[in-house]
């Protein structure tokens, strides 16, 4: 489906069709209704859990034209997977790129039983009639990708809880790699429970207790079963992880994202880090909708986040059934009411020439508001795109302030330093020179001090000598010695005739 064509309809309704859950959108806004009916002016979307569907790798020839693609994979499959024959399973595929395979052509394939289909979305069509796109859950999350939620690459893990269903999905490199369903949704999670507490509790009791307590305060007797439920969970987990990481030769994974279809106390996240041993995050995003205060589940804002997309960067598969009939002028019924209607036209064009006007002008305005909806849910989408750059705009630069805070800091630290290390190793070393020097005159030292300003750095060396000519030799010494390095100055020469030795004043400027 194209992007013009999705962006035609002025709402989106998303659906969760195994707990009958519907979301409405009008632009940016998501609130839920419990009054879903069928309207021509609303997109729907709906998702398949990955228990629900079969997913396959496979290769196919370059060879293979691109009319007959579908065939051949259809073929393969059900050759590959000892598919039932009687049986026209559904399929659809996204391809992968394999630059070590020159040969092939390789796919992800998503393979559905069309009585799981219609089993599953029975109540819904009732309701709305039409579903536009049926999209396995796992192939949502490249939306997160293509919206720049998550802009960082590498191997990725998701990991979602449901009532129904839970999966594992992974992604490397921002591409759709992997996904299972795991045996704990929560009715399985329920179960299980029960079983390691040895009484049987309500269901409702046990959603009551996941929404409303956390494992780290709760004085509650379930809190000691509720680990060991986790313990388990996680366990399974880090099997299958180290089953990926082995089968795909992948080094690590470099983030685990971890939440629930109802909203939790408990810190998933910390206990999958500690368990896991891998950096992890909530399962929660900020995808720029606005809502009524509700809790949404994170697959209904993913869909929502889908439907705006162009067709190039979201995998295209989709496998709803429940298709929209064409345009009135599009069925072959109406293409021949429109002939009938242009042939009495032409008969009685005289006569009704004034009906025609007002007719041409009544079509006309028709498609002026056909195109003004187009061009106002486009205008919306992109406020609503204009709000979230804006955002997090803000927010970078708020980052880089604090940024250059910290560099300026840094900087004025690290000039102090460099003075200490440069300037006082030199000072000292500058002494010591002029202390040998001193001692090779025979001329003694009787203070020393030391000034600095802006321009200038002077070392005041006062000197004693038994004869006026060491300290002149030992003047001629330093100048050629030093030449270009300092400047010696000496006023005078002074004998005082109780010790009868000789003072002078020698200033040293560091040039």
């Amino acid at each position: 489906m194209s992007k013009k064509t999705e962006h035609s309809f002025s709402s989106v309704i998303s659906v969760n069709p195994y707990k009958g859950s519907y979301l409405s959108g009008i632009s940016s806004f998501l609130s839920n209704t419990e009054t879903a009916q069928f309207s021509k002016e609303q997109y729907a979307i709906s998702y398949l859990n990955t228990k629900d569907f079969i997913n396959s790798q496979i290769s196919i020839s370059k060879n293979i034209p691109e009319e007959d693609l579908h065939d051949a994979i259809s073929n393969k499959i059900y050759d590959e997977l000892a598919l039932d024959q009687a049986v026209t399973y559904q399929i659809q595929f996204i391809e992968t790129f394999n630059s070590l395979d020159e040969d092939n052509r390789n796919f992800h394939v998503f393979i559905i039983d069309p009585l799981t289909l219609e089993e599953t979305f029975v109540p819904t069509i009732e309701k709305i009639k039409y579903i536009d796109a049926i999209i396995p859950s796992p192939l949502l999350l490249k939306t997160l990708y293509s919206k720049e939620i998550i802009e960082t690459s590498g191997v990725h893990c998701y990991i979602y809880f449901q009532e129904n269903d839970a999966f594992i999905t992974v992604y490397n490199e921002k591409e759709f790699l992997y996904t299972k369903s795991i045996n704990y949704s929560f009715l399985q999670m329920h179960e299980r429970f029960c079983e390691l507490y040895g009484e049987r509790i309500e269901f409702v009791d046990f959603i009551s207790f996941l929404s409303t307590q956390s494992l780290k305060d709760t004085d509650s007797d379930y809190k000691e079963y509720f680990i060991k439920l986790y313990k388990e969970i996680f366990a399974n987990i880090n099997d299958i992880l180290t089953y990926v990481k082995r089968a795909y030769e992948l080094e690590k994974i470099e983030r685990v994202f971890i939440g629930s279809q109802i909203q939790t106390l408990t810190k998933l996240d910390e206990m999958s880090e500690v368990e896991l041993g891998i950096k992890s995050s909530n399962f929660e995003f900020d995808y720029g909708f606005e809502s009524d205060g509700i809790y949404i589940d994170q697959l209904h804002a993913l869909m929502h986040v889908y439907t705006t997309l162009p067709l190039e960067e979201k995998y295209s598969c989709n496998f709803t059934t429940y298709h929209r009939p064409p345009k009135f002028i599009h069925r072959e019924s109406g293409k021949i009411i429109l002939l009938i209607a242009a042939s009495l036209t032409l008969a009685f064009m005289y006569p009704v020439t004034y009906w025609v006007l007002t007719y041409a002008q009544t079509l006309q305005y028709d498609l002026l508001d056909a195109e003004y909806k187009e061009l106002h849910a486009q205008k919306t989408t992109r406020q609503a795109t204009i709000r979230n750059k804006k955002a997090v705009k803000t927010k970078v630069q708020t980052l880089l302030a604090h940024e250059k805070k910290e560099y300026a800091e840094k900087k004025s630290t690290l000039i102090k330093i460099h003075d200490v290390k440069v300037n006082y190793p030199m000072k000292a070393k500058l002494l010591a020179n002029l202390t040998k020097d001193l001692n090779k005159f025979n001329i003694g030292l009787d203070s020393l001090s030391y000034k600095e300003d802006e321009k200038l750095k002077t070392f005041t060396l006062n000197l004693i000598s038994k004869q006026d000519k060491s300290i002149t030799k030992m003047l001629e010494y330093l100048t050629k010695t030093y030449e270009g390095k300092f400047d010696f100055s000496l006023k005078h020469i002074e004998l005082k005739d109780k010790s009868k030795k000789y003072f002078s004043e020698l200033k040293v400027n560091i040039l």
